[in-house]
């Protein structure tokens, strides 16, 4: 099947085969660490043609802070984010300058040593707009926040949304206490659950945090106005002179206070306390929409080097600058980070699907289907710039999928620049030993240690 897609700057052709080969299987990042593969490459082809340094060129390029929001020739519109800024923070964070001097004696030794550059931004947190558009059939644009307290004055957050393993239970907790003024121990979390909340479709496209996350805001401020307008008829005071922290409602600056439990008491047990026109449910359901999404944006930079007897590449250092708006909680964050450059430099090095002659898979299982160990993966530098995105409630940006969407780029970056000297260049990935040694077969052969 082949498809034509034409507007004012840009035309493009897509063609689609069935295969009984699947090339990849449901994968972290979608199609975008190929897509991020083919343009980083691009980008550090044309700098080694123009003999401009990789990172200049890249800078030279970037969207700026002034032209935001930036609208793509396909029409995607990219809100305010640190395209620039994760660049310059990356490059500082591994002392690039200097990195370079550091090459230049290594190649006069005879070694292999490379440096790669992957910058990429995509769309997080995507609303309805951005499903409606392309005709999806599926509702990938809002999600449902139900929060309510118990008579023990205990908090459940119910969503449809559901964590795979990212800490999303920890992380919509953080928002519901920093909104709602409650201990994060008096929170439950539900997901995953039909029964629970009216609507969700799940846990994929950088949405979580975004979409569940900024309903979880919406929820709070609205149960919190609740529990504000309640206390001020228990505790005598005005709405403007009640305050909430730490699961307690209280009257600034006086010892008039009451715990979430005793304010629960009073709603659900004790009648006479309030009267029937004021008495409230402490339950709210709030539906979250983000209509465009927003906008993730990352620069990675790796070193490595080849041993030139094994053809196996040695990752040395690695750096992640990201933008992911505010920051819920630094070790999620980091953690999902170095996860996902894990799986890129699995991508890049070691994963790769192959078929025998007559279709039949032969990496079926762990046992013939190479992933990068513990000591494959090196130490990894995070930066975090926490611009907060201008267009989702909250300030929230996605970032689950990034360190996978930057890592096989970085990676391949930085081995065809340990391989210049010699001549060769790189097209695809995985670049595993094999393959390695039969790129540099055709050229020339490589120095031994």
């Amino acid at each position: 099947m082949v498809s034509w897609a034409e507007g004012p700057t840009y035309s493009g052709r897509a063609r689609a085969v069935a295969t009984n080969k699947a090339p990849t299987w449901p994968y972290r990042g979608v199609g975008r660490p190929v897509s991020t593969f083919v343009m980083e490459r691009l980008i550090d082809m044309a700098a080694q043609r123009l003999s401009i340094d990789p990172a200049a060129l890249r800078r030279r390029n970037l969207v700026r802070a002034e032209d935001f929001p930036h609208r793509t020739p396909p029409g995607i519109v990219w809100d305010r984010c640190g395209f620039v800024e994760t660049l310059t923070s990356a490059c500082d964070a591994i002392g690039y300058q200097k990195l370079r001097d550091v090459q230049l004696e290594a190649r006069a030794a005879g070694r292999l040593f490379g440096i790669g550059i992957a910058t990429y931004a995509e769309l997080t947190g995507i609303g309805s707009r951005i499903s409606a558009a392309p005709g999806m059939p599926i509702n990938t644009g809002t999600e449902t926040a139900t929060l309510r307290f118990d008579s023990t004055g205990a908090i459940t957050g119910s969503f449809g949304t559901a964590s795979h393993g990212q800490g999303l239970e920890t992380t919509l907790a953080q928002v519901i206490a920093d909104e709602l003024g409650a201990r994060l121990e008096d929170i439950s979390i539900i997901q995953g659950d039909s029964a629970a909340v009216a609507h969700g479709t799940g846990s994929y496209a950088s949405r979580s945090a975004v979409l569940a996350g900024g309903a979880a805001v919406l929820a709070s401020r609205l149960l919190k106005e609740k529990v504000v307008r309640t206390a001020s008829h228990l505790l005598e005071a005005s709405i403007d002179d009640i305050d909430v922290a730490e699961g307690r409602v209280f009257v600034v600056g006086t010892d008039r206070s009451l715990t979430f439990r005793e304010l629960a008491k009073a709603v659900y047990s004790e009648m006479g306390r309030l009267p029937t026109e004021v008495r409230e449910e402490l339950e709210v359901t709030k539906l979250y929409d983000p209509v465009l999404g927003t906008t993730a944006a990352a620069t990675h930079i790796a070193t490595l080097e080849v041993d030139p007897e094994t053809y196996t590449v040695m990752v040395d250092r690695y750096v992640v600058a990201e933008d992911c708006g505010r920051v819920i909680n630094p070790a999620i964050v980091d953690g999902q980070v170095h996860g996902a450059v894990a799986q890129g430099i699995g991508a890049a090095l070691y994963e790769e699907v192959v078929y025998d002659e007559a279709g039949q898979i032969l990496t079926a299982s762990l046992t013939d289907f190479a992933v990068p160990r513990a000591a494959d993966v090196p130490s990894i530098k995070t930066q975090h710039l926490e611009t907060e995105s201008p267009t989702t409630v909250g300030g929230f940006r996605g970032m689950g999928e990034g360190g996978t969407i930057g890592a096989p780029a970085a990676i391949a970056n930085a081995l065809a620049d340990a391989l210049a000297p010699l001549g060769a260049d790189l097209f695809e990935l995985p670049m595993t030993p094999e393959r390695l040694f039969r790129l540099l077969e055709k050229k020339t052969k490589i120095p031994k240690s």
